[in-house]
């Protein structure tokens, strides 16, 4: 019976492709169904074997602590170099773009609520 060791959706590509090499390294018996354009398989990295599987899930498991904390790490380094993820940030780097953002946004909003603004 198969076993899904991991969820491809939303997974970068530098991430998916460290994995597959941690598997070869380590010569996990695996095969991957990638995620539907639509979105309704999730995809993944499989295992026909109970053994295997739990192999493969105990180097998973340390492959992502140790990607947590470089991702982390790279995170505090942008942030303390100015280059943060936060609306402020796209802000200040893309002002035009964000007040058209906010624009839009305001626009499609008084859209969707003047039917139920007018009924007071």
């Amino acid at each position: 019976m198969p076993h899904h060791l991991m969820n491809l959706r939303h997974v970068p590509d530098d991430e998916a492709d460290e994995i597959r090499a941690l598997f070869e390294e380590h010569e996990v018996n695996y095969y991957e169904t990638p995620p539907s354009f639509w979105g309704i398989s999730m995809g993944g990295f499989w295992v026909h074997d109970a053994a295997e599987a739990e192999r493969a899930k105990e180097l998973l498991k340390a492959y992502q602590s140790r990607r947590l904390s470089t991702q982390r790490q790279a995170w505090e380094e942008a942030v303390q170099e100015g280059r943060g993820t936060g609306v402020w940030h796209q802000f200040l780097r893309k002002p035009v773009t964000v007040i058209a953002a906010l624009l839009a946004l305001l626009f499609i909003l008084g859209i969707s609520l003047a039917p139920f603004l007018r009924l007071g």
